[in-house]
C-alpha cells in the first residue's frame, strides 16, 4: 500500500493510543477525549474544526499528525430502500458499504478489506481479489461518513462486518476498529450490536473470542467438507469439524447465540438430505441459522431454489429445534444483496 502520510493517523487509534501520543507533545489526557470525540462523535476532517483545542495545539497537532475521511463517492438506492454507498480511498480503490433498513433503526454493513482473497465460488467480491486490507482508520471512517452524511445517520444502530473483505483475515485492523468503534468516545455502539462475519479462519475464531465480546456469524454454505471445499476453498486449510469446534467452544455472552448463513444453491446444497446432514452437524453449538437463497449476479452460473424447496429445508431444521429464520434478499437490484458487492464505479 502506497503512503500518503508518514503522520499518524489518530482516526485509527484507541483513546488509549491518542493519550500516549498527545503526552509526548506535553499535553494533558483529557485533550485525547476530545480530539475522538472531534473524530468520531462530530465528523470533522481537520483540527482546525476542534474549536476547544487552543489554536497554537491544533497547529502543533496539524504538523504531527492526521485524521483520515473516506469521500462518498455514489450513493444507490434499491426499490426496497437499501442504500449502497461507494467509497473512494486515498489510493484510488473503491470499497462499498450497505445501509439495510430494519423494523427501528438502520444497520450498516462495513468492509473490511478492499476485495476479498478467499475466492468463494458464490460471491463477486471474491472474484476481484484482494487489493490490500483496510486500516482501522478506514473501517471506523464508513461508519462515521454515514452517520454525518445521510439522513439515516442517527438511527445506524447495528453494525455488522459482512461487506468486502474477510474480517479475520485482517485481525488486528478489524480488532482495533471494534474498540474505537465500542468507546463511549468513539461511535458508541454496543458489543451487542455488532456482528463479525467469517468464511471459517478457525485459529482467529479462538482469538476472537478471548479478544473481543461481540457476534459471530459463519459463512457455512454445505453440510459436508467435499461440497464446501468446492464452494469455499477456506475448507481445505480448516475443515468442517475443526471448524464447528472453534464455534462450539466460542464464549458467546448469555443469551446470544452464534449465527451460521447459509446460502441456498439451486441443486447444490439445498435438499431435504442436506438439512438433516445440517442437523446432526450442529448438534451441540448453541445456533441460529439464517438462510440465504442465492442471490444471482451477472456471470455466475448458480440460481436460486424455489420457494418451495427453500421452505422444505427450513421447516427440517425447525423441527429439530433450530432458529431458522429465511433473510430476504434485500438490495438485489443493485447488486448490494449477501454476496454481490465489488467496490466498483457506477457511471
Amino acid at each position: 500500500m502506497k503512503n500518503y502520510s508518514d503522520k499518524p493517523d489518530l482516526s485509527g487509534m484507541t483513546l488509549e493510543e491518542i493519550e500516549a501520543f498527545i503526552a509526548h507533545l506535553g499535553k494533558e489526557k483529557y485533550r485525547a477525549r476530545q480530539i475522538m470525540k472531534w473524530i468520531h462523535q462530530s465528523g470533522v476532517s481537520s483540527f482546525d474544526e476542534m474549536t476547544d483545542l487552543s489554536k497554537v495545539f491544533r497547529k502543533e497537532i496539524e504538523a504531527m499528525a492526521r485524521t483520515t475521511s473516506i469521500p462518498i463517492e455514489e450513493i444507490q438506492e434499491s426499490r426496497d430502500g437499501t442504500k449502497k454507498v461507494l467509497f473512494r480511498l486515498e489510493d484510488n480503490n473503491f470499497i462499498e458499504s450497505v445501509l439495510i433498513r430494519e423494523k427501528n433503526h438502520w444497520t450498516q454493513c462495513v468492509s473490511t478489506q478492499a476485495g476479498c482473497a478467499m475466492a468463494c465460488s458464490f460471491c463477486l467480491t471474491g472474484r476481484y481479489g484482494l487489493k490490500r486490507n483496510l486500516t482501522p482508520a478506514e473501517i471506523v471512517g464508513q461508519i462515521t461518513a454515514l452517520r454525518h452524511n445521510t439522513p439515516e445517520g442517527d438511527n445506524i444502530k447495528s453494525i455488522v462486518m459482512m461487506g468486502m473483505g474477510e474480517p479475520l483475515a485482517n485481525y488486528e485492523n478489524t480488532l482495533k476498529a471494534i474498540k474505537i468503534i465500542t468507546s463511549d468516545i468513539g461511535p458508541g455502539v454496543s458489543k451487542r450490536k455488532i456482528t463479525v462475519s467469517t468464511c471459517g479462519i478457525t485459529p482467529m475464531i479462538r482469538r476472537l473470542g478471548n479478544d473481543a465480546s461481540v457476534n459471530l456469524a459463519v459463512s457455512l454454505n454445505a453440510p459436508d467438507d467435499e461440497r464446501r471445499t468446492a464452494l469455499m476453498p477456506v475448507n481445505r486449510k480448516y475443515p468442517l469439524r475443526e471448524l464447528i469446534d472453534a464455534c462450539r467452544e466460542y464464549p458467546m455472552p448469555r443469551r446470544r447465540m452464534i449465527t451460521f448463513e447459509y446460502i441456498l444453491i439451486d441443486g447444490i446444497n439445498d435438499s431435504e438430505d442436506d438439512a438433516r446432514m445440517l442437523v446432526s452437524l450442529l448438534k451441540g453449538v448453541h445456533c441460529k441459522l439464517n438462510l440465504i437463497p442465492f442471490n444471482e449476479f451477472p456471470e455466475s452460473d448458480f440460481k436460486r431454489p424455489s420457494d418451495k424447496k427453500i421452505r422444505a429445508f427450513q421447516n427440517i431444521l425447525v423441527k429439530n429445534h433450530y432458529t431458522t429464520m429465511v433473510r430476504p434478499s434485500k438490495g438485489n437490484d443493485i447488486l448490494a444483496a449477501c454476496g454481490q458487492l465489488s467496490g466498483r464505479a457506477h457511471g
